[in-house]
């Protein structure tokens, strides 16, 4: 017969692993469903996963060097932003080789969501506020 020993049952320390271990693969069982590991705050039925991930990329420089590289390995993203403009930013590209130029229209029926990034970009360029990263 096994016995299971909830997170509950064990010391602040090894309670803290536990506990790690079970977002951890509750993160994975996401990412497994949806393709991706970013989990949203405001989803009411994922709220807690979604702080937990929360945690992780504000505690990165604290995580332990194993936890680090666990989330690593499944695909986790330290900075969703960084990654959607990245993302963006590729999109555009892929546009001027196919178009011979980046001017996307925020009108153009087949790239709306690239022109109101492109758009938006010219914005911040403008008032010298787009980020040199």
């Amino acid at each position: 017969m096994q016995h299971f020993i909830s997170c509950s049952d064990l010391t602040n320390d090894r309670s803290s692993s536990c506990i790690w271990e079970k977002m951890f693969d509750e993160l994975k069982t996401f990412k497994e469903q949806n393709g991706h590991c970013n989990v949203s705050t405001n989803d009411a039925q994922k709220k807690s996963l979604g702080k937990w991930v929360s945690y992780q990329r504000t505690s990165k420089n604290a995580l332990r060097s194993d936890r680090l590289q666990r989330l690593n390995s499944i695909g986790f993203v330290w900075d969703p932003q960084h990654q959607s403009w990245n993302e963006k930013f590729n999109q555009l590209c892929l546009y001027k080789a196919q178009n011979g130029h980046s001017n996307v229209s925020r009108n153009d029926e087949q790239n709306k969501c690239l022109g109101r990034w492109v758009s938006k970009q010219r914005g911040l360029q403008k008032r010298n506020a787009l980020s040199p990263d």
